[in-house]
């Protein structure tokens, strides 16, 4: 039941597309990005992140939650793999690091009826908590973290 209403949660966090300029996780500063051609070709941070901590935040029931709808064959050991969005396995194959980096910042950018919430967006959400209004849901560093480890998944 905590896993359905956590991916609720994400879920409650949709909106349609909008520019993304304000305050990210922790109330660091938001980064500034260009969406060129489908996609985020420069890093949120400036670096490449670490893979094993994306892997942790893929993992984690309250950070990514990425396993609530996604199903990646090489984490099985972890619980509860959803169904209800495309497999990640093989998805540095079919895209490129700036793709995979515009879906987890804001895939309604590539698909406006996505149910996969905008993790660094905080402009145009419906009813968020007071508390976590102008925070995203993962930090810069974060979603630099989940693309280098999604990168390794070919």
């Amino acid at each position: 039941m905590r896993f359905f209403l956590s991916a609720l949660t994400m879920i409650g966090l949709l909106a349609g597309p909008t520019s993304a300029w304000s305050q990210g996780a922790a109330n660091a500063p938001f980064a500034k990005f260009t969406i060129k051609d489908g996609k985020i070709d420069t890093h949120l941070t400036g670096t490449t992140g670490d893979v094993q901590k994306g892997r942790q935040v893929i993992v984690s029931r309250t950070l990514g939650n990425c396993l609530a709808c996604h199903e990646i064959t090489n984490l099985k050991s972890e619980p509860y793999h959803g169904n209800v969005a495309p497999s990640l396995d093989g998805v540095a194959s079919r895209m490129s690091e700036g793709e995979i980096r515009l879906r987890i910042v804001d895939g309604t950018k590539v698909n406006p009826d996505t149910m996969m919430p905008p993790f660094y967006r905080v402009d145009g959400l419906n009813k968020v908590t007071r508390r976590f209004q102008g925070t995203t849901i993962l930090s810069d560093q974060q979603v630099e973290d989940v693309v280098a480890y999604l990168m390794t998944l070919k």
